[in-house]
């Protein structure tokens, strides 16, 4: 497994089609976005850990996919952080 970053930029137009799809694609999708929306940042956002690139970027609405973008992050140890400094 990896975890991936994804997000899902739309419009203000957008929003209520964005979020009428990220519900159809079920209740688990839903629970790991969370919305700028409210505070004038139309974007979806969320964290997960999936196989591939691919399936994180099938959780973005069909619509708004090829304007997502889903990075692929992990986290870095202390020890990992000090040798970059060597």
């Amino acid at each position: 497994m990896s975890d991936f970053m994804i997000e899902s930029p739309h419009t203000k137009e957008e929003c209520l089609h964005a979020l009428d799809e990220t519900l159809a694609a079920g209740p688990g999708v839903l629970a790991k976005y969370e919305f700028g929306c409210t505070k004038g940042d139309h974007t979806g956002y969320a964290l997960v850990s999936v196989e591939t690139e691919r399936e994180a970027r099938l959780m973005v609405p069909e619509f708004l996919r090829e304007k997502a973008k889903v990075i692929e992050v992990a986290p870095y140890t202390p020890e990992e952080i000090r040798a970059f400094h060597q």
